[in-house]
């Protein structure tokens, strides 16, 4: 009877220890409350509250988190009705202010975050044309980051970026956007193809100025060859031949007698240049008397 008395204590004082002893994770922080009134904060680790519900430990999730807009049609300043979604992230941040600020400064902090990047993005959208609110993303994420971040520093919230997902027209201005698309698409196509065309042309073009003015070039250098070696032959003429025309005629019968396959046929007792002084119609000098 002893025995089953102690085995009951020791199971009651387990399960008392039991509900005593909680663990804090380290993304959680914990806030103890004592008979529904704020207590003591506490960090990663073991905690130890007292039993019977006298003390109560609400764990609160530290780490960043992902909330969407949730996707709604907002009036653009064009009068058109674009659907826009946008993604919010945050955390909360570790301290125990800010702990205590996310679960006693407002009520349910998620979905206060919702409403209000609502609210944020109509204000903003609603100034700016759908053109602009396409043009100008990094303005609406800045703009909504800027409102967020204010507006919630109260409760201990930490707003980490604002990513506007999409901002969708109705699918009649969808339409018209595609079809203008393609025709610029279309127009830089005809452009580029008229640009490589006229490339081209002016390539061939500026190959022909280039080999036709090769031709002229070689023209010119062989003309001046020409002229050069001509005018190299008349001062040669002149400075061997200046005052010797008879020897130049007799070169010149020569010449032209060779040039025909002419013989000449050397009488007995004249010489090679007497026989040329006659072909050249020259007569030989006249013979001294001894």
């Amino acid at each position: 009877m002893n025995y089953i008395l102690t085995g009951i204590i020791v199971l009651a004082v387990v399960i008392l220890l039991g509900s005593m002893i909680r663990t804090v994770r380290p993304t959680r922080r914990g806030l103890v409350e004592r008979f529904g009134k704020y207590d003591r904060f506490s960090s990663p680790g073991l905690t130890f509250l007292l039993p019977f519900g006298v003390e109560r430990l609400v764990e609160v999730n530290i780490t960043e988190q992902m909330v969407s807009s949730e996707k709604r049609e907002i009036i653009t300043a064009d009068s058109l009705n674009a659907v826009v979604d946008s993604n919010i992230y945050f955390k909360v941040k570790p301290d125990e202010d800010s702990v205590k600020a996310s679960q006693y400064g407002v009520n349910n902090y998620t979905e206060q975050i919702i409403a209000l990047a609502k609210t944020t993005l109509r204000n903003i959208i609603g100034t700016m044309t759908l053109k602009q609110a396409n043009s100008e993303r990094s303005t609406i994420n800045k703009a909504l980051y800027d409102q967020l971040s204010k507006e919630t520093a109260a409760w201990g919230i930490d707003i980490v970026r604002t990513e506007l997902k999409e901002i969708v027209p109705p699918e009649a201005v969808q339409q018209v956007m595609n079809q203008v698309v393609v025709a610029n698409n279309e127009k830089m196509a005809a452009i580029d193809f008229a640009t490589a065309t006229e490339t081209k042309a002016d390539g061939a073009r500026r190959a022909a100025i280039k080999e036709a003015e090769g031709q002229r070039q070689s023209q010119i250098l062989t003309a001046e060859g020409e002229a050069q070696a001509i005018k190299l032959v008349n001062e040669a003429a002149n400075l061997y031949f200046v005052g010797n025309a008879q020897l130049l005629k007799k070169l010149e019968v020569v010449a032209q007698s060779l040039q025909h396959n002419s013989k000449i046929v050397l009488p007995e007792g004249q010489s090679l240049v007497n026989v040329i002084g006659n072909l050249a119609g020259e007569m030989p000098p006249p013979k001294r008397k001894e």
